[in-house]
């Protein structure tokens, strides 16, 4: 195998591909990352449970197949000079050189490493931009506890043309509704993604550009309704990467009976000011100190403090309806909330999920002109933030034993949050 190709085209493709790789491989081989020199680069990895796969131009002088240690091919490309790189394997190593510098990989047995998966049949494609917006809204409200795999997932409610992505970690409940474009229409189905596989789907989304998913829906009804839940894998597919994941297995939360029908108080708030209020508030809260937000006429004020160490007090404009005046959020959650639902505006930009897979949504983009609503009802409760005005264009779903419910109109993104007690001070 012999080949050339361009320095930054490979190192950010391999980068893409490693981060695919598992930390802790069960055997050795599946640290590895495959070359596949023919028509062009193919760079792949697979270890049972999740495969990246991604084609670029390379200038093939032998055609031939490599395997080689991912992560560390990852780090030498990265901080090779920006010259073409050339790849020459020879017996049971690899060369890469790039300018004056020269690297020699001890190459991996290919005969015991796994055979790609198949690509599932096409479902339907969604605008990539429109698609990185929505899980990056969702995606911090999954949870990091493994002891629940469903709640570590992102559930993808799938009736007709419209997807519904909704994530929860117990504490809050993240939902956003999107079109795409089924390629059976009517189709009706749940798959359970888990975040990372869906986080990194994202990083190659872009607007304008289709995103291609595929998964195998089985005969027969159960679930959510008429829902189909997809078992397997699912796949991602745009702009020449291909994801492929496995589902996780269960059944997730009724998401749509946790919504409140009515709220009794309800206060609409600028969002850049009260994202850069909330922050520097909460810089004196401890990991178990809320954000209080108290509602005044034309204001709210936003307090957080540790005992016997600081307090942190600012005001925000505000317009309030209701009688409970007060409520208190972990900042965090409050945060996410927030920032999400600002993104909801439609803002040109559309984040991407960050390098630890939590905080995706574009924290220092600036929320604009936009204005977030909060709802609730008490201080025990769980409350509602929206973007003001979203009245939303579609129906709700319903559960099965409400299917003869009068059917209302919904915000298209939809963050529900349970409050933190807060003493109140004299």
């Amino acid at each position: 195998m012999k080949f050339r190709v361009e320095h930054d085209t490979l190192a950010d493709a391999v980068a893409w591909v490693a981060r695919a790789l598992p930390s802790r491989p069960v055997v050795p081989v599946l640290s590895g990352l495959r070359l596949d020199a023919a028509e062009g680069l193919t760079l792949s990895c697979f270890d049972y449970e999740l495969s990246a796969v991604t084609h670029l131009p390379a200038d093939i002088v032998e055609p031939g197949s490599a395997l080689v240690p991912g992560r560390l091919l990852a780090e030498i490309t990265r901080s090779l000079p920006g010259q073409p790189a050339e790849f020459t394997s020879d017996g049971g190593e690899v060369t890469l050189t790039c300018g004056s510098a020269e690297f020699t990989l001890v190459s991996l047995p290919t005969a015991e490493y796994p055979d790609l998966p198949p690509a599932p049949p096409l479902a339907g494609t969604v605008d990539g931009g429109e698609l990185a917006a929505a899980v990056a809204q969702v995606l911090p409200a999954t949870s990091r506890d493994d002891t629940l795999p469903m709640l570590t997932g992102v559930c993808l409610d799938i009736n007709g043309d419209e997807i519904t992505l909704a994530a929860t970690d117990r504490y809050r409940l993240a939902v956003r509704d999107l079109s795409w474009a089924p390629a059976s229409p009517g189709i009706r189905a749940i798959a359970l993604v888990p975040g990372r596989t869906l986080a990194d789907a994202a990083r190659v989304m872009a607007p304008g550009v289709p995103v291609s998913l595929s998964f195998a829906v089985p005969a027969g009804e159960t679930g959510h309704g008429d829902a189909r839940p997809v078992e397997g894998m699912i796949s991602f597919d745009s702009g020449g990467r291909r994801l492929t994941g496995r589902l996780i297995a269960g059944e997730f939360i009724r998401y749509e009976s946790r919504f409140p029908a009515e709220f009794g108080c309800r206060a609409e708030m600028p969002a850049a000011s009260l994202i850069e209020a909330v922050r520097r508030v909460s810089l004196v809260a401890d990991r178990a100190s809320p954000v209080r937000l108290t509602f005044g006429p034309g204001s709210v004020t936003i307090e957080a403090q540790t005992e016997g160490r600081a307090r942190a007090v600012e005001k925000v404009t505000a317009s309030f309806h209701g009688d409970e005046p007060a409520i208190a959020f972990n900042p965090h959650y409050l945060l996410d909330g927030i920032t999400a639902a600002a993104a909801a505006a439609g803002s040109a930009r559309h984040p991407a999920p960050s390098e630890d897979g939590e905080a995706v949504a574009d924290r220092e983009s600036p929320a604009g002109s936009a204005t977030v609503r909060l709802q609730f009802t008490s201080a025990a409760r769980p409350a509602l933030i929206t973007l003001a005005g979203d009245d939303g264009e579609g129906d709700s779903a319903q559960d099965a034993g409400d299917s003869g419910a009068e059917r209302q109109a919904r915000p298209a993104f939809r963050y529900l949050v349970v409050p933190l007690r807060s003493p109140v001070r004299a």
